[in-house]
């Protein structure tokens, strides 16, 4: 019989919610339905502006948490008309929400915290289906970081026993899940992805993403702004770690750009793809042996002048989209929330120790009943 569950994620990039609807009956899921929904500018100007500490914050969160709740329920409805399956054949949806302050701490302090925008309640009142959400806050109560939480995904889809094989998550945040052929899976955010190359892109030629690095590529990298860059203290942490837009933000790159007043707007593009691409590459230059592959999701994966400069710095890897592996780049985050909802369904756990730094093994969620 079908074990089917919806997966629901809205990253950092901002660019809006996708959605997967995944059967688990047999050896390997198998996606029946794949949607997507944009973001309206000011809807994601807003999500982007809840990031920092705002005036009446508190209530413009709680309408940005309604509206998400909406748009994941469209996402639902066209999930469900695409694959002709009924709401009560889905036994639960997993629905992350939107990342808006994320800031664990390694002293495992009362300090530390994780917070996504979402009303679990509203999306299950509206779709008549189960929800499980919340997924991050119980790492980060045992320890943990509560991210990256995808490594135990993706070795559960593209681990193999003979090589070990990375995969790297190109959202707004970049983060690498290594997988050994035998041992512990590692995974760690390697730092920006997309985010400040999108809103370079946005501020100067007012497109939402830099289509295929093409204008990046028109430019040249500027040696020593993407030293001052990289020189970013986060770079040089051992894992377990995690960042997000709490560091690497506009206001971070504005203060590294301040002797650079000069610099041609297609040039900072141009080192932006760079010190994605760096940190990705150092990221994964300690994990080489009898690796062959590196496979590539989100959307990093549609940006062809990104994918060269992957391919030029780790030379010994084949370097592939995930698509090559049965899992389109958009569909991989997504697909990994249905996986942790079924996870949590079954009361087994979702996070791996070893990657978020939590004291154990825990069950990650809380269940919004329809």
């Amino acid at each position: 019989m079908a074990e089917l569950y919806i997966g629901l994620m809205s990253g950092t990039s901002l660019d809006g919610a996708d959605g997967v609807l995944v059967d688990f009956s047999g050896p390997q899921l198998h996606v029946l339905a794949s949607a997507t929904q944009g973001f309206t500018d000011q809807f994601r100007a807003e999500l982007l502006a809840l990031n920092s500490p705002a005036h009446d914050e508190l209530h413009r969160a709680a309408l940005a948490a309604n509206q998400l709740a909406t748009i994941y329920s469209q996402v639902v409805s066209k999930l469900l008309e695409e694959a002709d399956v009924a709401a009560n054949k889905i036994i639960a949806i997993g629905a992350h929400g939107q990342t808006v302050r994320h800031r664990p701490q390694q002293d495992r302090s009362e300090t530390s915290y994780t917070l996504q925008l979402n009303n679990p309640a509203l999306l299950a009142e509206r779709t008549g289906i189960d929800v499980v959400a919340d997924f991050r806050s119980r790492d980060v109560a045992a320890g943990g970081h509560g991210a990256p939480l995808v490594p135990a995904f993706h070795q559960s889809v593209f681990g193999t026993p003979n090589a070990t094989t990375l995969v790297l998550n190109i959202g707004g945040i970049s983060n690498l899940s290594v997988l050994p052929a035998t041992g512990e899976v590692i995974g760690f955010d390697c730092g920006p992805g997309n985010a400040l190359m999108d809103a370079w892109c946005q501020k100067h030629t007012g497109k939402a993403f830099d289509n295929g690095g093409e204008w990046a590529a028109s430019g040249q990298c500027i040696d020593a702004l993407l030293a001052s860059l990289l020189d970013e203290p986060y770079f040089a942490k051992s894992p377990p770690k995690s960042t997000g837009r709490d560091l690497f933000s506009m206001d971070w790159l504005a203060a590294k750009l301040a002797p650079f007043s000069s610099a041609q707007p297609q040039d900072v593009q141009f080192t932006l793809t760079e010190l994605t691409s760096s940190a990705c590459i150092t990221g994964a230059s300690s994990y080489l042996n009898n690796s062959n592959e590196l496979i590539v999701c989100g959307g990093g994966a549609f940006n062809g002048h990104l994918m060269r400069r992957l391919q030029a710095g780790l030379p010994s890897l084949k370097v592939v989209s995930s698509s090559a592996h049965g899992l389109g780049p958009l569909q991989v985050e997504a697909a990994a929330f249905a996986w942790l909802a079924r996870q949590t369904t079954h009361r087994l756990p979702g996070n791996l120790p070893a990657v978020t730094g939590a004291s154990g093994l825990r069950v990650l969620g809380a269940v919004y009943p329809r």
